[in-house]
Parts: structure tokens; sequence; C-alpha cells
């Protein structure tokens, strides 16, 4: 595991003509504070890991860890919020013309490798499926999984309503639609999460395997014969 060096944030040791150093001095020590945080997180366990190892590890002070993150919690869900901040976008973003779940759809395959690239550039992609793994089995961090999750789910609803120009409040589709999606993004999740291949590519197909069936499963007569009602 890399250390990393402490620097000073004192803006008066900032050369003349160099404008942003701070800010990416600051940016290098939250994202090698991150990295370090999800690899202990992801090997050594989440509750066995302190603030001070993740201090220790970047060569920093516990205080500097709390100048970028408010709790453990906050640094093992950094990651999962930039993805979800960046979901809610591409679904504002689709076409006007796009059905609620084609857009959805849409925004979660047609940015993926934005998305990849975009958490490239603060924790490799395979670290980050390790700790989707991690806080699927964390009993701690399942419990705030779900709540973001319905705050994610409220926040895309308002989206599509928006789209749709309806009243969230007194249309119920929105909230269903994104509902049956949320549900079929969880449930890929949890069959990756147990599967032997956790490469980002398997994730990928399984989600897009599974998001094909969503149109069928909400559709009525699964059975080819159905038995006739009982009189």
């Amino acid at each position: 595991m890399e250390a990393h060096t402490e620097t000073t944030e004192d803006a008066s040791a900032e050369p003349v003509g160099r404008p942003g150093l701070r800010e990416r001095k600051k940016q290098r020590t939250r994202d090698a504070l991150l990295r370090v945080a999800l690899e202990l997180f992801t090997t050594k366990g989440y509750e066995e890991t302190t603030v001070d190892e993740i201090a220790e590890a970047v060569d920093v002070s516990q205080r500097t860890f709390f100048r970028y993150f408010a709790n453990k919690q906050e640094a093992a869900f950094a990651v999962q919020e930039m993805v979800e901040a960046r979901f809610v976008q591409a679904v504002r973003d689709r076409p006007a013309h796009e059905a609620p779940l084609e857009a959805l759809r849409g925004a979660v395959l047609g940015t993926w490798e934005a998305m990849g690239q975009s958490i490239e550039e603060v924790v490799p992609v395979e670290l980050h499926m390790r700790t989707y793994q991690m806080i699927e089995s964390t009993p701690t961090l399942v419990a705030a999984h779900l709540r973001r999750s319905i705050e994610m789910e409220d926040e895309v609803a308002r989206v599509i309503a928006e789209r749709e120009g309806l009243d969230l409040e007194s249309d119920p589709r929105p909230r269903v639609a994104v509902a049956a999606f949320s549900g079929v993004m969880r449930i890929t999740g949890r069959q990756w999460g147990a599967g032997e291949d956790t490469s980002p590519e398997s994730i990928r197909e399984l989600t897009e395997m599974y998001l094909d069936h969503l149109g069928p499963a909400l559709a009525q007569g699964w059975r080819t014969h159905r038995p006739a009602p009982a009189e």
C-alpha cells in the first residue's frame, strides 16, 4: 500500500502564478485517504479498520482525515455517491422522446464506459467493485445503503416526473417505474456479488440481461397454459 506524505495546506506556500495548486494538493490527499480506506475496508474489514490506521497509512494526521470525511461511512460510500450523482444527471440528459424505463436503462448502459473512467480517476475500478461487495456484506453499511437507495429513488422519480410533465404527488407511475428499475439493479448487484466472476465486464453483462427481462416480467401471462378459472 503506497504511503502519501502529508503536505502543508498553507496558502502562503503556493508559488506565485500557479492558481489551484492548493486545491490539487487537497485533492491528492483526499484521493490517497480514500484509496487506502477502501483497501483496508475490503481486506481487513470495515468494522476492524480505524481512522487512525487509515491516516497512518497515508502518513497524515487523524485531523487531516476528518477534513475530508465526516467518518468512515462517508469514505466507504464516497465513490458510490459520485456514481449515483452522475447516474441522476445521465437520466436528466437522456433524449426527451425516450420512455421512462428506456431512459433509465440508457442512463446505466449508455454511460458505463464514461463512469468507469470517472471511477478510475479516483480509485481502481476493481477496488470499487470490491467495495461494493464489502458494503453488501457489512450489516451496518447495508442499512445505510438501503437508506441511500430510497433517497436516490425519490430523486430519480422526480426527474422522471419532470421529463414526463407529471405531478409526482398525484401520479404514482414515476415512483413505480423507478422502484421496479431499482429492484432489478439491486438483484443484479446481489447476484453478481455472489458469483465467482467479479469483473466489471461480468456485472455489465448481468445488468443488461436482467434489464432485458424487466419489461417481460411486468407483462401479464407468464405461463404458456393457464388453468381455467374455478366455477
